[in-house]
């Protein structure tokens, strides 16, 4: 779960990370009283949406204009920023084309910057350790500094019995530079962060940059947090944080039916059940030059209501122009379970686009046999390679025909046609 940058700060202020003064603003005359209360000659406007590269994006509609971060030195301009800012799209590298609309910005003291750092926490998968990742190279895309200049980046995996001890975290300050009140400042964050990190099962803490002084005080000028969805229920106060206008919709709806679906850029939708399985899926579709438009793992305990609403939501996905259905059935999940669910689900909204079945294991046989006497049009599969590479053909046909005539289309270039009993 993400949560917005004014949150995040809120919370690394309360565990004892400096940031600047600051506050949240909903309408350009809040924005203008938030300027006011903190005072000062400069502040800093941003806009608050779940992506990054703000800076550098544009507002749809003006590509020209400033981005979603600003510099200001007057009342009247914060103002007038905001305006332009609010209930208005912002296109960045990490929105895609259709951007975020803002529905709140941030306004934060500036600061006076002598140096910027990176600093970030997150499972590193290879060394199956919490690791400290920092960087000389503060203030810009993580990635892009890994590019420029690689000897750059620091790593440092945390061995869960000790922690991050501190001769640790004062090594890490001496490499990025730092000396004396700022090195002893910037080792103390370090700490801070590994300790957040764990008691709130967070899955990544960014701070980026973190800014030392001309005073030789680290401040944190930026803050991203994610959390493990799987682990909120053990955290109530940062569940309260989510903003659902900022959620996938079909993420929240995945979430209240109880399976796991990540909304991805392609066009091909695929149900399985096992994450496992739905990543080979992924994979699969890839491997044949498609792209996926979700990743979707339904339980095996799953009933035929829940299969349904799961089926459900890949069809009405927009951006879907053909389904794969693969499920291997093993142990709980029966076949028969997904035909029925795939039946109940169409005879409700009428599918608009290909579907490509593979079925295996218990009852599938039957499953396969009730889909054909019953079902909607289908191709099926005899296994995953079949599947991808008869799913992707299948996209490609719905584009090239708009979803005009596209069963009789689809058949034709498929070979087969299956939908006769």
């Amino acid at each position: 779960m993400d949560i917005h940058e004014y949150q995040a700060k809120q919370i690394l202020g309360r565990h004892g990370i400096r940031v600047p003064q600051g506050g949240v603003a909903s309408t350009p005359g809040e924005a203008m009283r938030v300027a006011e209360r903190l005072g000062g000659r400069r502040w800093v406007l941003k806009a608050q949406i779940h992506a990054g590269g703000r800076k550098e994006g544009h507002f749809e509609g003006d590509p020209s204009a400033k981005g979603g971060v600003r510099v200001l030195d007057s009342v009247d301009a914060v103002g007038l920023n905001a305006e332009q800012m609010l209930y208005h799209v912002l296109v960045t590298k990490q929105t895609g084309p259709q951007g975020t609309e803002v529905k709140r910005v941030y306004l934060e003291q500036a600061v006076d910057i002598q140096r910027e750092l990176y600093l970030g926490m997150l499972v590193d998968r290879r060394s199956s350790r919490v690791t400290l990742i920092a960087s000389t190279e503060g203030g810009v895309n993580i990635e892009l500094a890994a590019r420029r200049s690689p000897s750059s980046i620091l790593r440092l995996p945390i061995d869960p019995e000790t922690g991050l001890r501190d001769q640790d975290a004062n090594n890490m300050a001496a490499q990025l530079g730092l000396e004396g009140n700022a090195a002893e400042q910037a080792a103390r964050v370090m700490s801070i962060m590994y300790d957040m990190f764990i008691a709130n099962d967070a899955a990544l803490i960014e701070i980026n940059p973190l800014a030392i002084t001309r005073e030789g005080d680290a401040v944190a000028l930026d803050a991203v947090l994610t959390f493990d969805n799987n682990a909120l229920f053990r955290h109530q106060d940062i569940r309260a944080l989510q903003d659902d206008t900022e959620t996938n919709l079909g993420e929240l709806q995945a979430a209240h039916h109880g399976f796991n679906y990540v909304k991805l850029d392609g066009n091909i939708g695929s149900l399985a059940c096992g994450a496992g399985s739905a990543l080979a899926t992924v994979d699969a579709i890839r491997h044949y030059g498609g792209e996926p438009a979700n990743f979707l793992d339904v339980p095996p305990d799953s009933k035929v209501g829940r299969v349904k609403d799961a089926f459900e939501l890949l069809a009405s996905d927009p951006a879907v122009e053909s389904i794969l259905v693969n499920v291997f059935g093993g142990g709980i999940m029966r076949c028969d379970a997904i035909a029925d669910a795939i039946l109940v689900a169409t005879r409700e909204m009428p599918l608009e686009v290909p579907l490509v079945v593979r079925l295996s294991g218990t009852n599938a046989r039957l499953a396969l046999s009730s889909l054909r006497d019953s079902g909607p049009p289908l191709t099926i599969a005899d296994n995953l390679a079949d599947a991808a590479e008869k799913v992707v053909l299948a996209a490609r046909e719905t584009r090239r025909t708009n979803r005009r005539g596209w069963w009789d289309r689809v058949q034709g270039a498929l070979g087969k046609q299956q939908n006769d009993s």
